[in-house]
Order: structure tokens, then sequence, then C-alpha cells
């Protein structure tokens, strides 16, 4: 899928959880994971991938010192495609306290984008083409289309994939994971990687508990067993509170930096 995280690299056909385990942007999961996977076992494909990991994270880090430099904090935050990252933006903006840009990663379209700016969201659009994940220089370069003066807080929708973005930092702060009902069961164990990621998981259109056979506590019990201290909110958009929760978790951890 994409040319450079390893996943082109993969023997798809016989992946399990070790065979992700290069997706992790700290080196050393990165490198255990690279030599647990026989296909990626050859030096020269180990070093590429290296370089390119390395390359990402000097560049993220300088993404992390213009948000500093700027006041914001920011967010990365990641899901499957559908589990409800722009509809929570989208009602977002009408609770929060804090004012918030988008970079907004996507394959193909600016639809995402538009939905938000019709909102009066500030938005710009990344569309990666076959790149499976935003990197760091990719955010970067949004970062001098957006007016950061005017946000305290910068959201970077990353695209709808719950494998390569966990190996990408983008200079963010924090990590929201979503997952939805309607995704079923057993998505938090499929993908430890990214769960273990996350500074939040947010269980979201949780309104359709009653149609899915889905144990939701047995659910943020699997997500504790990987991630013990991981804060856990659930949301659905017809429940204000629950967005009203998630703006202040944000609004907490931007008191916790100054």
């Amino acid at each position: 899928m994409c040319k450079d995280c390893g996943c082109s690299i993969t023997d798809h056909h016989h992946h399990d959880e070790d065979g992700h385990h290069h997706h992790h942007h700290h080196n050393d999961d990165n490198m255990a994971g690279i030599h647990a996977n026989p296909q990626l076992n050859d030096k020269k494909t180990v070093d590429v991938i290296k370089k390119i990991l390395d390359k990402n994270d000097h560049e993220a880090s300088h993404n992390r010192s213009h948000f500093e430099k700027n006041n914001i904090l920011a967010v990365n935050l990641m899901s499957s495609p559908g589990s409800g990252k722009t509809t929570l933006l989208e009602h977002l903006a009408s609770v929060a306290d804090f004012k918030f840009g988008v970079v907004e990663g996507d394959l193909e379209t600016s639809k995402d984008a538009d939905r938000l700016k019709s909102k009066g969201i500030q938005a710009h659009q990344i569309q990666t083409g076959s790149a499976c994940h935003l990197d760091a220089f990719m955010v970067h370069k949004a970062l001098h289309h957006m007016d950061m003066d005017n946000i305290d807080v910068c959201f970077v929708e990353n695209v709808g994939n719950l494998v390569c973005p966990a190996s990408y930092d983008v200079g963010t702060h924090l990590n929201i994971v979503l997952v939805s009902i309607p995704e079923g069961e057993d998505k938090i164990a499929k993908y430890p990687v990214m769960f273990r990621s996350a500074d939040l998981i947010l269980f979201t259109k949780t309104d359709l508990l009653p149609y899915f056979n889905y144990d939701i506590e047995a659910e943020k019990a699997v997500a504790r067993k990987l991630k013990p201290n991981v804060d856990i909110l659930e949301v659905n958009i017809n429940d204000l509170q629950s967005i009203k929760d998630v703006a202040s978790w944000i609004e907490f951890k931007m008191k916790m930096r100054k």
C-alpha cells in the first residue's frame, strides 16, 4: 500500500501481530519488529526503513517546536475509516472553549475538509494519494497554510487506518484513537500497536449498542490490559454531554502543558 513504511515489503499473507511491530515510531520497537519478520531481515531493507523513520522523527520534532512556539496543543486523531473522526470535530466546534484547526489527511478527496470548513472550522486538506498514513513532512507543509496565531489546538485527522499511522510521529503531543461500535469486537486486540499508542480511546456511536452484540466493558478491559493508564470515554453525537467530556479532556491537557 505505501512505498515506505515497510508494509509493502511485508508478506501480506502471513501477517501476525509481530509483523506489525515495525510500525511503531519508537525505534527499539521498530527494529525488534523488523527482525521478527523474515521478509524484512536483509540488512538493506532494515537500514532503509530505519532511515525513513529517523528522518520522519526529526521532522516531527521540528513540527512540535512549531506548535509549542505558538502555544498550540497538537492532537493526532486516528481510527478505522468511518468511525466518526470528522463528525466528532464538527460537533466539538460548537461546545469547545478553545479554537482549533484541522490538518485533514485523506487518500483521494477533500470532502472532510470541506465539511469542516462549512462549519467555520479552519482546515487544510492533504491528499496522500496511495500513502496509508500522514507523515511529519506532509503535516509540516500543511502548517504553512494554517493561521497558527488564532488556534489553541491543532488536530491532525489521520488517514483512516489502524496500522500505518501508529508508526509515524507527526509532531503531535497526544494521540486520540476512536473505535466505533459497528466495527465489532476485537479491534483493540487485533491492532495493539495503535491502541498502545493512545492517550485517549473514544468508543463512538455508543447509541448503537442495543443493535450490536458488543461487550463494551470487555473491550475496555482489553484496552487497559494493553495500556493500564489509558483514558477512555464513550461518545455519541446525540448526547451533547459526551462531546463536552471530550472537550474537557482536551482542556485539561492544555492546562497541564502550561
